[in-house]
Protein backbone atom coordinates (compact mmCIF):
# COMPACT_ATOMS: atom_id res chain seq x y z
CA UNK A 1 0.00 0.00 0.00
CA UNK A 2 2.45 2.21 0.91
CA UNK A 3 4.24 1.70 -2.86
CA UNK A 4 7.87 1.11 -2.34
CA UNK A 5 10.38 -1.85 -2.30
CA UNK A 6 13.14 -2.94 0.12
CA UNK A 7 16.00 -3.29 -1.67
CA UNK A 8 19.15 -3.70 0.76
CA UNK A 9 21.98 -2.94 -1.76
CA UNK A 10 20.89 0.68 -1.45
CA UNK A 11 22.26 0.21 2.13
CA UNK A 12 25.94 -0.07 1.71
CA UNK A 13 27.33 1.34 5.05
CA UNK A 14 29.08 4.66 2.79
CA UNK A 15 25.58 5.68 0.92
CA UNK A 16 23.86 5.44 4.54
CA UNK A 17 25.82 7.11 7.25
CA UNK A 18 27.24 10.01 7.13
CA UNK A 19 29.07 10.12 9.67
CA UNK A 20 31.07 13.63 9.37
CA UNK A 21 30.42 16.28 11.76
CA UNK A 22 32.44 16.76 14.96
CA UNK A 23 33.70 14.45 17.44
CA UNK A 24 30.19 13.87 19.41
CA UNK A 25 27.96 13.99 16.32
CA UNK A 26 26.26 16.50 17.72
CA UNK A 27 22.42 16.93 17.28
CA UNK A 28 21.78 19.59 14.55
CA UNK A 29 19.20 20.04 12.20
CA UNK A 30 20.42 18.76 8.90
CA UNK A 31 18.04 20.34 6.51
CA UNK A 32 15.95 17.20 5.08
CA UNK A 33 18.46 14.74 6.12
CA UNK A 34 16.45 12.34 8.66
CA UNK A 35 16.03 14.87 11.54
CA UNK A 36 18.28 15.76 14.18
CA UNK A 37 20.55 12.97 13.19
CA UNK A 38 23.89 14.66 12.18
CA UNK A 39 25.80 11.69 12.23
CA UNK A 40 23.83 8.92 10.58
CA UNK A 41 21.93 11.41 7.74
CA UNK A 42 19.17 10.42 6.48
CA UNK A 43 18.61 6.33 7.80
CA UNK A 44 14.75 5.72 6.66
CA UNK A 45 14.23 5.14 3.48
CA UNK A 46 10.77 6.76 1.55
CA UNK A 47 7.86 5.74 3.51
CA UNK A 48 9.80 3.82 6.65
CA UNK A 49 8.80 5.66 9.29
CA UNK A 50 5.52 4.90 8.61
CA UNK A 51 6.07 1.40 9.69
CA UNK A 52 8.48 2.54 12.59
CA UNK A 53 5.65 4.48 14.42
CA UNK A 54 2.75 1.69 13.68
CA UNK A 55 5.22 -0.70 14.81
CA UNK A 56 5.78 0.87 18.05
CA UNK A 57 2.36 2.26 18.91
CA UNK A 58 1.31 -2.05 18.19
CA UNK A 59 3.52 -2.11 21.20
CA UNK A 60 1.95 0.08 22.80
CA UNK A 61 0.00 3.44 22.85
CA UNK A 62 2.01 6.20 22.52
CA UNK A 63 2.02 9.86 22.03
CA UNK A 64 4.19 11.44 19.55
CA UNK A 65 6.88 12.94 22.12
CA UNK A 66 6.93 9.36 23.49
CA UNK A 67 7.51 7.82 19.82
CA UNK A 68 10.80 10.12 19.05
CA UNK A 69 12.08 9.64 22.29
CA UNK A 70 11.44 5.51 21.20
CA UNK A 71 12.97 6.05 18.27
CA UNK A 72 15.78 7.69 19.72
CA UNK A 73 16.28 4.87 22.68
CA UNK A 74 16.61 2.49 19.72
CA UNK A 75 19.00 3.98 18.26
CA UNK A 76 20.62 4.30 21.30
CA UNK A 77 20.82 7.98 21.00
CA UNK A 78 22.54 8.62 17.67
CA UNK A 79 19.48 9.62 15.92
CA UNK A 80 16.13 11.06 16.58
CA UNK A 81 13.41 12.13 13.93
CA UNK A 82 11.83 15.95 13.78
CA UNK A 83 8.61 16.67 14.99
CA UNK A 84 8.01 17.77 11.94
CA UNK A 85 8.27 14.36 10.10
CA UNK A 86 6.74 12.48 12.93
CA UNK A 87 3.24 14.34 13.49
CA UNK A 88 2.29 14.63 9.80
CA UNK A 89 3.48 10.87 9.61
CA UNK A 90 1.13 10.18 12.28
CA UNK A 91 -1.66 12.53 11.18
CA UNK A 92 -1.43 10.26 7.70
CA UNK A 93 -1.83 6.89 9.68
CA UNK A 94 -4.54 8.38 11.45
CA UNK A 95 -6.49 9.36 7.75
CA UNK A 96 -5.22 5.83 6.64
CA UNK A 97 -7.70 4.16 9.33
CA UNK A 98 -4.44 2.63 10.57
CA UNK A 99 -4.71 4.25 14.08
CA UNK A 100 -6.93 6.02 16.20
CA UNK A 101 -6.61 8.82 19.11
CA UNK A 102 -7.45 7.00 22.72
CA UNK A 103 -7.85 9.64 25.09
CA UNK A 104 -5.24 12.86 25.29
CA UNK A 105 -2.79 13.39 28.28
CA UNK A 106 -3.30 17.24 28.04
CA UNK A 107 -2.43 18.77 24.94
CA UNK A 108 -1.01 15.36 23.91
CA UNK A 109 -3.04 12.60 21.84
CA UNK A 110 -2.08 9.24 22.62
CA UNK A 111 -2.27 7.29 19.62
CA UNK A 112 -3.26 2.84 19.40
CA UNK A 113 -3.27 0.67 16.39
CA UNK A 114 -6.61 -0.12 14.97
CA UNK A 115 -7.59 -3.42 13.68
CA UNK A 116 -7.28 -2.30 9.81
CA UNK A 117 -3.64 -1.14 11.39
CA UNK A 118 -3.08 -4.48 12.97
CA UNK A 119 -4.05 -6.00 9.92
CA UNK A 120 -1.63 -4.14 7.40
CA UNK A 121 1.00 -4.83 9.92
CA UNK A 122 0.40 -8.40 10.01
CA UNK A 123 0.50 -8.59 6.00
CA UNK A 124 4.00 -6.61 6.02
CA UNK A 125 5.77 -7.95 9.09
CA UNK A 126 8.58 -8.95 6.89
CA UNK A 127 8.90 -4.90 5.94
CA UNK A 128 8.88 -3.79 9.41
CA UNK A 129 11.04 -6.44 10.54
CA UNK A 130 13.87 -5.32 8.19
CA UNK A 131 13.34 -1.69 9.07
CA UNK A 132 13.57 -2.34 13.02
CA UNK A 133 16.63 -5.09 12.04
CA UNK A 134 18.71 -2.12 10.27
CA UNK A 135 17.92 0.54 13.56
CA UNK A 136 19.52 -2.35 15.56
CA UNK A 137 22.66 -3.05 13.37
CA UNK A 138 23.18 0.96 13.06
CA UNK A 139 23.00 0.68 17.08
CA UNK A 140 25.44 -2.32 17.18
CA UNK A 141 27.83 -0.88 14.60
CA UNK A 142 28.11 2.88 15.75
CA UNK A 143 26.53 2.37 19.16
CA UNK A 144 29.01 2.93 22.21
CA UNK A 145 29.86 6.32 21.64
CA UNK A 146 29.21 9.22 24.17
CA UNK A 147 25.40 9.15 25.79
CA UNK A 148 22.88 11.56 24.61
CA UNK A 149 23.06 13.57 27.67
CA UNK A 150 27.13 13.82 26.94
CA UNK A 151 26.25 14.70 23.46
CA UNK A 152 23.49 17.59 24.83
CA UNK A 153 25.89 18.80 27.45
CA UNK A 154 28.48 19.44 24.71
CA UNK A 155 25.94 20.85 22.51
CA UNK A 156 24.70 23.16 25.70
CA UNK A 157 28.70 24.55 25.71
CA UNK A 158 28.57 25.03 22.39
CA UNK A 159 25.93 27.13 21.72
CA UNK A 160 26.50 29.32 25.16
CA UNK A 161 30.28 30.04 23.85
CA UNK A 162 28.32 30.83 20.35
CA UNK A 163 26.02 33.66 22.42
CA UNK A 164 28.67 34.44 24.26
CA UNK A 165 30.94 35.38 21.48
CA UNK A 166 28.31 36.67 19.41
CA UNK A 167 28.14 39.49 21.67
CA UNK A 168 31.28 40.95 20.79
CA UNK A 169 34.96 40.42 21.29
CA UNK A 170 36.23 39.49 24.28
CA UNK A 171 38.86 41.53 26.64
CA UNK A 172 42.19 40.05 28.22
CA UNK A 173 40.15 39.18 31.30
CA UNK A 174 37.49 37.78 29.48
CA UNK A 175 39.15 35.56 27.55
CA UNK A 176 41.17 34.21 30.72
CA UNK A 177 38.09 33.83 32.45
CA UNK A 178 36.25 31.57 29.94
CA UNK A 179 39.99 29.93 29.08
CA UNK A 180 39.74 29.02 33.05
CA UNK A 181 36.08 27.81 33.03
CA UNK A 182 36.84 25.15 30.04
CA UNK A 183 40.36 24.13 31.29
CA UNK A 184 38.81 23.31 34.28
CA UNK A 185 35.73 21.29 32.75
CA UNK A 186 38.56 19.42 30.66
CA UNK A 187 40.31 18.13 33.87
CA UNK A 188 37.48 17.28 35.68
CA UNK A 189 35.98 15.24 32.95
CA UNK A 190 39.69 13.93 32.10
CA UNK A 191 39.96 13.03 35.75
CA UNK A 192 36.36 11.07 36.38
Amino acid sequence: MFGHRHDDRRHSRGDMFGLGGGRFGGHHHSGGRGGRGGRLGRFFDHGDLRYVLLGLIAEHPRHGYELIKAIEERFGGLYSPSPGVVYPTLTLLEELGYIRPDGADGPRKQFVVTQEGSEFLAANRAVVDQIFARMAEVTRTYGGGPAPEIRRAVGNLEAALAIRLGRGPLGADEIRAVTAILDRAAAEVEGS
